[in-house]
């Protein structure tokens, strides 16, 4: 891929952080929109305030790709009338203010616009029903979620941009994020599947996550591409492979359903459901995963 100018919404961010170390490493320029648009030694700031609707339209201008994925994250807290509202405007409004701005910039706009999604897309539980790109939407409330953030996405390609939408799965790192909150009761030898422990995850490794995004970038490849391993795993498959690994205990009973509803309401709904999810797409386009299996995913992250 030709060296290019790539913003980045949701730099700081786990995806993030990652994804801009692999772009400056591959010898492209990297800049980032943020409230406080502070530049580092490595990476150039822009100001955006998406509460107050303003943004440096000057960060479009220098952008050959624009890579949205800034979102408040679904996890961050219990799923109250107040949250939910955070979650979906944080994806909409952020989404209607690059476009926008690209719409403002007129002939000096990006070329291409890359935008996080989720798997959230088809629903939180869909058994064992194995899910491509071309499956309809859930009715639940991170279908809404994404379904409406997509079709906001939408409107950037009205405006002759390259557009690509990337539903991303269970993220695993070994910098924070789902595979700490998993592993944590587990190093305390207090492990246990959620639930039936039959519901399938849908995961990926960071690494192979962010090459996904770059081979995309790299292949022109546009439309709605699934970022997720060519092997979900059920919960307690993973439960289980996290504490062979870390050479913990795995002997506990599953916590039960009512349990984690009264604990986390609606939200716990991500973990109980089920979401098998098809990466055959990303496949298909040629695109090789590095860590393809929980064991060598696990084998990398785990310590």
């Amino acid at each position: 891929m030709k060296q290019q100018n790539i913003l980045i919404t949701g730099g700081s961010g786990l995806v993030g952080r990652s994804l801009t170390g692999l772009l400056l490493k591959e010898g492209h320029k990297v800049s980032w929109l943020s409230r406080s648009g502070k530049s580092t030694e490595n990476v150039q700031g822009y100001r955006w305030d998406v509460n107050k609707g303003t943004i440096d339209n000057a960060a479009l201008e220098w952008a050959d790709t624009v890579i949205h994925l800034a979102g408040e994250g679904v996890a961050n807290g219990r799923w109250t009338n107040a949250q939910k509202k955070r979650i979906l405007d944080s994806r909409i409004e952020s989404t209607k203010l690059l476009c926008n701005a690209i719409q403002e910039v007129g002939p000096n706009k990006p070329n291409t616009f890359v935008s996080a999604s989720a798997i959230g897309f088809y629903g939180m539980d869909n058994g064992e029903r194995l899910l491509i790109e071309e499956d309809d939407p859930g009715s639940d409330f991170l279908a809404e979620v994404t379904s409406k953030w997509e079709q906001t996405v939408d409107e950037i390609e009205k405006l002759s941009i390259a557009v690509t939408k990337v539903r991303i799965g269970v993220v695993l790192s070994s910098n924070g994020g789902a595979l700490e909150k998993m592993s944590l009761p587990i190093r305390w030898g207090a492990g246990a599947a959620l639930g039936s422990g039959k519901q399938y995850m849908s995961w990926i490794h960071i690494d192979d996550l962010c090459s996904l995004i770059c081979y995309l970038m790299e292949k022109d490849l546009t439309g709605t591409y699934n970022a997720v391993s060519p092997n979900p795993a059920t919960n307690k498959e993973m439960t289980k492979s996290i504490a062979t690994l870390l050479k913990r205990p795995f002997f506990l009973p599953n916590i039960p359903a009512f349990i984690l509803k009264l604990t986390l309401g609606e939200m716990a709904d991500m973990l109980l459901g089920s979401g098998k999810v098809s990466s055959i797409k990303i496949e298909k386009a040629g695109f090789q995963f590095r860590f393809p299996t929980l064991e060598l995913a696990f084998k990398n992250l785990l310590r």
